[in-house]
């Protein structure tokens, strides 16, 4: 693919899939020059670790983390790409906020790619950071 993916396209490809549409992602900024995209993610009381206490539980972020990752590289290829190795460090919980996620693609190769996605609390503060491979 040579010419990026802008913003409306990545946003119908995340309708596609009907667990990713549940995770709610909207894009807020793309840069393919930068090589980067940011999304958020709303707070939704299936994500929450317990009931009524409004805190993230980790396996909806991570899920967050691997999309938005993923995303980073469609921007370039123009297909959804499979995970092949995923981390994620955890650093506080999320608690009553939406989740802003940077992904930034660290390569793009030929037939590996390599995103990085930091995951911020809508107060700015750091919640968690991943790492993905994908193959292209």
């Amino acid at each position: 693919m040579t010419t990026p993916l802008d913003q409306s396209q990545i946003e119908a490809m995340l309708k596609q899939s009907p667990f990713i549409s549940f995770l709610g992602l909207t894009v807020t900024a793309l840069d393919a020059e930068k090589q980067e995209v940011v999304m958020r993610a709303p707070m939704r009381p299936e994500f929450e670790r317990e009931p009524g206490t409004r805190q993230w539980h980790g396996g909806p972020i991570a899920s967050i983390i691997d999309t938005v990752g993923d995303y980073t590289l469609v921007m370039f290829v123009g297909r959804g790409l499979p995970t092949i190795n995923f981390r994620v460090d955890f650093f506080r919980p999320a608690i009553d906020t939406g989740l802003i996620c940077t992904g930034r693609v660290r390569r793009l190769g030929r037939t590996v790619g390599v995103a990085d996605v930091d995951v911020h609390d809508e107060k700015g503060a750091l919640i968690a950071i991943g790492r993905a491979t994908y193959a292209i």
